[in-house]
């Protein structure tokens, strides 16, 4: 087990920001204190090392990145629609910086803030907790928020990542990460061989915006269905020109994990979560694989819909569907939505979600 810590670049305020690299198992995970982005995961595979996450090189990459690549993503993950929200009897208005509405967390979310990095080892891995204050009126958000986020290595092939929060008035939290993988190695073409397996029975409706009508839709018999693994672009165009026509992307979906704990349960158990199966995923031309875990009730599965040609580490050019995205969480415009698992934490209910990607090779 090793970490090693080097200066990623500064800020225009002058401010360092440090590149900390992981090392346990077989893996090797690099962490930027910018964003608490995942820059790089070093795996073995059928023909060599490569590196599975798309990113950039560079700091400079990721200041001028739109498209989330491997950042922690607060204070709240995913959509809120026309970035507002009532809480008790009080209506607060959120950064927009997605059409009408607000996505993980604005134009300034957790994904544009230096963190405060703290690496650490034990027996088990190699590990860095990594430390934010997002004040009172942060994106709009109410209270003072704190969050810590540790995400490790484990000597088991493990990544973990552990989400926790305070916040001293209650306020909507969903904490998650952005990473973009593709198992055969960023820059080496599309996802869509990829075999995914999902746990879960259905997924949230969302509306051309990509804004949750409030139903949680059956997947049996639709293009949704990866109750059992498939390849990712094997309905991939029934998803593009079927009932999501009117995005017309692809698949950019919450789905609702089976046997989640609800909200009110979760919170009771605060320092122990339960973890439930999340999702699978197989590579066979590189061996590579892994099966996701989390405490959190859902997953939202997106296939690089929205990456148009942009240049990333080693000149490498993201196209459509060049990585995809598993991003724990709870499920999108939940403030607005009665029926969803509650979002609302603060003082005396403290917000901790975990995930773990456990990694297994075929050679």
């Amino acid at each position: 087990m090793k970490i090693n810590k080097k200066s990623f670049g500064v800020l225009s305020d002058g401010s360092e920001v440090e590149l900390f690299t992981l090392e346990a198992g077989e893996l090797v995970l690099s962490i930027s204190t910018y964003g608490a982005a995942w820059t790089s995961l070093l795996l073995p595979g059928k023909t060599g090392t490569d590196d599975v996450l798309l990113g950039y090189s560079t700091l400079d990459g990721f200041l001028h990145d739109r498209t989330f690549m491997g950042s922690t993503l607060g204070r709240f993950a995913n959509r809120i629609a026309n970035g507002a929200f009532s809480l008790e009897n009080k209506q607060y208005q959120l950064n927009i910086n997605d059409g009408n509405h607000s996505l993980h967390g604005g134009s300034r979310g957790f994904d544009k803030k230096l963190w405060q990095a703290f690496p650490f080892t034990d027996s088990g891995g190699a590990y860095l907790r990594l430390e934010l204050k997002s004040p009172d009126g942060d994106g709009g958000y109410p209270g003072n928020l704190h969050a810590v986020v540790t995400y490790g290595l484990t000597t088991n092939n493990e990544i973990s990542a552990d989400y926790r929060a305070d916040v001293d008035v209650f306020c909507p939290v969903n904490i998650t990460n952005h990473a973009y993988f593709n198992l055969n190695g960023e820059g080496s073409g599309d996802i869509l061989s990829h075999e995914l397996c999902i746990h879960a029975n259905s997924y949230v409706e969302a509306g051309p915006d990509l804004i949750p009508t409030g139903k949680c839709i059956p997947v049996k018999g639709t293009p949704f269905d990866f109750t059992a693994a498939k390849a990712i672009g094997k309905d991939y165009i029934a998803v593009c020109g079927g009932e999501t026509a009117a995005i017309g992307r692809g698949y950019d979906h919450c789905f609702t994990l089976n046997g989640t704990q609800s909200a009110e349960n979760q919170a009771n158990v605060p320092e122990n979560p339960v973890f439930h199966p999340c999702a699978e995923v197989y590579e066979i031309k590189s061996g590579r694989n892994f099966r996701l875990t989390t405490t959190q009730p859902g997953v939202q599965f997106y296939s690089g819909n929205f990456l148009n040609g942009i240049i990333g580490k080693t000149a490498s050019v993201y196209n459509k569907n060049a990585g995809f995205c598993l991003e724990t969480q709870h499920y999108p415009d939940s403030p607005n939505q009665k029926n969803f698992p509650s979002v609302i934490f603060g003082p005396g209910k403290p917000y901790h979600e975990q995930a773990i990607f456990a990694f297994q090779f075929s050679f």
